[in-house]
C-alpha cells in the first residue's frame, strides 16, 4: 500500500486537479492483495471482517468495526466506534474518530474525528474535517458522477466517486461537499456550507 500512498503524494504535491478516481480504482484493486499484519494495538470490542494491515504505535480503539481490506499506517489512532470500510488507506499519523470511511485513501496527519462520513475519496496530507462533514458519493439520480477538471466537465465513468481534497483543507462542523468536487490546497469550508464543485 506504501506504493499507492507514494503515488498519492506526488499527485497532490503538483497542486494540480487529477483523475483521483483512477487512482482509487487502482487502490481498490491493490488492496486485495493485501496480508494481515498487526504491529499496533487493537483494544477489546473490535470487530473485524476482512483483512487488515495496522502499522506500529498505531490503535483501533474500542467499538470499532473494519469491514473488507484495510491498511492503517503508523502512529494512527483509530476510533473509538469508527467504521472503516474495504478499500480504505489511511496513511501515517491519522485520526478517525466516531466517522466512516468508505474505499478512501487519507494522506498523512489528516483527521476525520467526529461523525463525518468520506466515500471514495482522497484526502491530502493534514487535512482535518470538521465535527459532521459529508462528503457525498453518489448521485440522486444514479447517473455517473461528472467532475470539473481543467475547464471542463469530465464523466468519471463510475456512478461512486467523492471528492479530492489536497493538503490542509479545513472544513467546518456540519459542512457538506458534494460528489466530484475538487478542494484546492489550503481551503477552508464554512460551518454548514454545501461545496457543489
Amino acid at each position: 500500500m506504501n506504493k499507492i500512498i507514494e503515488k498519492a503524494n506526488s499527485l497532490i504535491e503538483k497542486n494540480e486537479p487529477f483523475e483521483y478516481w483512477i487512482l482509487l480504482k487502482e487502490s481498490s484493486e491493490q488492496i486485495m492483495l493485501i496480508e494481515e499484519n498487526i504491529d499496533g494495538e487493537i483494544e477489546d470490542f473490535v470487530a473485524v471482517q476482512g483483512i487488515f494491515s495496522l502499522g506500529k504505535n498505531s490503535v483501533v480503539k474500542n467499538g470499532t468495526r473494519i469491514e473488507g481490506n484495510v491498511f492503517i499506517g503508523k502512529n494512527c489512532t483509530i476510533g473509538p466506534n469508527a467504521f472503516l470500510r474495504n478499500g480504505t488507506i489511511i496513511a501515517d499519523n491519522c485520526h478517525i474518530g466516531t466517522s466512516e470511511v468508505k474505499n478512501s485513501i487519507i494522506l498523512s496527519g489528516s483527521k476525520v474525528p467526529h461523525f463525518s462520513y468520506v466515500g471514495d475519496s482522497v484526502i491530502g496530507r493534514n487535512c482535518n474535517l470538521g465535527a459532521g462533514t459529508k462528503i457525498a458519493n453518489l448521485r440522486h439520480d444514479n447517473a455517473n458522477v461528472k467532475v470539473f477538471l481543467s475547464g471542463k466537465t469530465i464523466d468519471s465513468g463510475t456512478r461512486k466517486l467523492g471528492a479530492l481534497l489536497f493538503d490542509n483543507v479545513k472544513t467546518g462542523v456540519n459542512s457538506a461537499i458534494n460528489c466530484g468536487c475538487i478542494l484546492p490546497k489550503g481551503s477552508l469550508v464554512m460551518p454548514c456550507e454545501f461545496r457543489q464543485k
